[in-house]
C-alpha cells in the first residue's frame, strides 16, 4: 500500500460535503491537497478552515481555461499529482415527461463530461506518478428514485468510465476507479433548490432504516474509501460500494 502523507491530490466540489471531509483528512495526514469550488465565499470558508496543506481556488470545472487552473495550481502547490478525485456533481431532477433538454446537458457536462476532460488533461501528470483517479457514483445506481433519473443517468456513466478507463490507462500504470456512497447529509440537494437544509437532513434521517447498517454515513467513512483506492497500487476498474448497506435493498418482508 502507498501512503497518502506526502501526495499530491486534486479534489474537485473539495469546499463541501464528501470533497471537503476528504481535504480535511488527507490534508492532516500530511497530503498536499488542491480543491475548487464555484462559490467564492466557500473556497475563502474551506481555505481558512483546511490550513496551508490545501490549496482552494475558485473554479468552474465544466470551463476548459479553469481546469487549467485546477491543474496548475495544484503543480505549484504540490510538485506533481498522484491523484485526482473528480468529486464535483450536481443534481437535476424531474419527471421523464417534464425533464428540459438544457438542463440534462447542463448536468451531464457537470457530472460526466467535465471530469473526463479533467482526466485527459491531468493525463500525463498522473502518469508520472504512475497515479491514480477517482470518480464518485452514487446509490442511485442500485436503488431506484422515482424522479432522479437525469442524476442516476450520470452516475450510471461513471461506473462505465471506470472500467472503460481502466483498461485504457492502464498501460500507461494510470489506475482508474469509483466509490458508490450510500446516504450522507451534503449540500448537493440544497444547491439544486429541492430541500433546504432541515428538510434534507429529515429526509436521510428517516432513510436510516433502509440501510442495513441502520444509520446514514458521514463524509469521513467516504473519505475513508477513497483513501484506500487512492493508496491501492494494485487495484483498478474497481466499484467500490460504501453506503452502509442501502443498495441491498432492505426491506422488512
Amino acid at each position: 500500500m502507498l501512503n497518502i502523507n506526502d501526495m499530491s491530490v486534486i479534489i474537485t466540489g473539495g469546499c463541501s460535503g464528501l470533497g471537503y471531509g476528504m481535504a480535511k483528512k488527507y490534508s492532516s495526514q500530511g497530503a498536499k491537497v488542491t480543491i475548487c469550488g464555484r462559490r467564492e465565499n466557500k473556497v475563502k470558508e474551506a481555505q481558512n478552515s483546511l490550513g496551508s496543506n490545501v490549496e482552494a481556488i475558485v473554479a468552474d470545472i465544466t470551463e476548459i481555461n479553469d481546469r487549467k487552473k485546477l491543474i496548475e495550481t495544484s503543480l505549484n502547490h504540490g510538485g506533481k499529482i498522484d491523484a485526482l478525485i473528480n468529486n464535483a456533481g450536481n443534481m437535476y431532477r424531474g419527471p421523464i415527461d417534464e425533464l428540459n433538454q438544457s438542463e440534462l446537458l447542463n448536468i451531464f457536462n457537470t457530472n460526466v463530461i467535465s471530469g473526463m476532460m479533467l482526466l485527459g488533461e491531468s493525463k500525463k501528470y498522473l502518469a508520472k506518478t504512475k497515479g491514480v483517479n477517482i470518480f464518485i457514483g452514487s446509490v442511485h445506481n442500485r436503488r431506484a428514485f422515482p424522479g432522479a433519473s437525469p442524476y442516476a443517468a450520470t452516475k450510471g456513466a461513471l461506473e462505465t468510465l471506470t472500467k472503460v478507463l481502466a483498461a485504457e490507462l492502464g498501460g500507461e500504470k494510470i489506475r482508474v476507479n469509483c466509490v458508490v456512497p450510500g446516504g450522507v447529509f451534503t449540500e448537493i440537494n440544497q444547491r439544486a433548490g429541492i430541500f433546504d437544509d432541515d428538510s434534507a437532513k429529515k429526509r436521510l434521517d428517516e432513510m436510516a432504516s433502509i440501510h442495513a447498517l441502520g444509520r446514514i454515513g458521514t463524509a469521513e467513512e467516504i473519505a475513508e474509501a477513497v483513501e484506500y483506492l487512492i493508496c491501492s497500487e494494485w487495484t483498478t476498474g474497481a466499484i467500490l460500494d460504501v453506503d452502509g448497506g442501502l443498495g441491498l435493498g432492505l426491506t422488512n418482508a
